[in-house]
């Protein structure tokens, strides 16, 4: 069944997109969660204009993201965090105060979900942190954790 999307569905498609699903899919789950609606002759004009919206709102997303990077890349992080001798942490440095150190120390607000970090911090030193603020727009962060 060939359905047009009015939101981004995972592993689907985009806002705007027309993909052909199973009946069964469109019936039950995206048309009455309104995430799709089905695709006729006339819906074409409507997908058209979803998807340029889409497009205006990426490219707007995709330069915010690209100003946040300019200015975080070149940017060293410190957080101070209590310490044993070994240069263990105790406790350890999470994306939530990585954010707030970032907001701190240069004024950009960050989701701590687009950090990519997979463990907490537990060791002094320079750390580089993955940050991926949109599709296209992936950098590092630079963390200089000392001991307090």
């Amino acid at each position: 069944m060939k359905v047009v999307l009015r939101a981004d569905v995972p592993n689907v498609g985009k806002r705007g997109d027309m993909v052909e699903v199973a009946k069964g899919f469109a019936r039950n789950f995206l048309i009455p969660g309104g995430q799709a609606i089905a695709a006729t002759d006339g819906i074409q004009v409507q997908a058209d204009s979803m998807r340029r919206k889409r497009d205006v709102a990426d490219a707007k997303d995709r330069e915010a993201a690209e100003v946040v990077a300019r200015t975080l890349v070149p940017a060293v992080i410190k957080i101070s965090a209590k310490s044993g001798a070994e240069g263990k942490l105790f406790g350890s440095v999470t994306s939530a105060d990585i954010v707030s150190a970032v907001q701190e120390q240069t004024g950009v607000e960050l989701d701590r979900r687009k950090l990519q970090m997979h463990d907490a911090i537990k060791s002094i030193g320079t750390h580089e942190v993955p940050v991926q603020l949109h599709a296209d727009v992936k950098f590092q962060i630079t963390l200089e954790v000392a001991a307090v």
